[in-house]
């Protein structure tokens, strides 16, 4: 299971982020990309020591600020349906590329 086909399986559902400088975020995941930054929408932000609490409408997280991710225990056993279905897409695409004769060389 790759770290960025369970991101994707999370989406639309609720997830916990915590930043590594202590703050938790508590929304709706909208997207993410290869670099781990993210989306959250309907989010609840909480401060480092957890008495101050905020509302956000949509927030964006960088990557590289996220100490770990805390996702629904049903999204795993979508990960693999996810990941074969990711697969097929592809082989489809390759072989359409195929059909088409993109990509053999120069004339041969």
């Amino acid at each position: 299971m790759k770290p960025i086909s369970l991101l994707e399986t999370t989406q639309k559902r609720h997830m916990l982020v915590e930043l590594k400088n202590g703050e938790t975020y508590n929304g709706v995941l909208v997207s993410c990309d290869n670099w781990m930054n993210i989306n959250l929408r309907d989010a609840i932000c909480t401060s480092r020591t957890g008495d101050r609490f905020w509302r956000i409408t949509e927030c964006y997280i960088q990557g590289q600020t996220i100490k770990y991710l805390r996702i629904p225990e049903e999204v795993i056993d979508l990960v693999a349906d996810y990941e074969a279905k990711k697969q097929a897409e592809w082989q489809e695409r390759a072989k359409a590329r195929e059909e088409s004769g993109r990509g053999r060389g120069r004339g041969e």
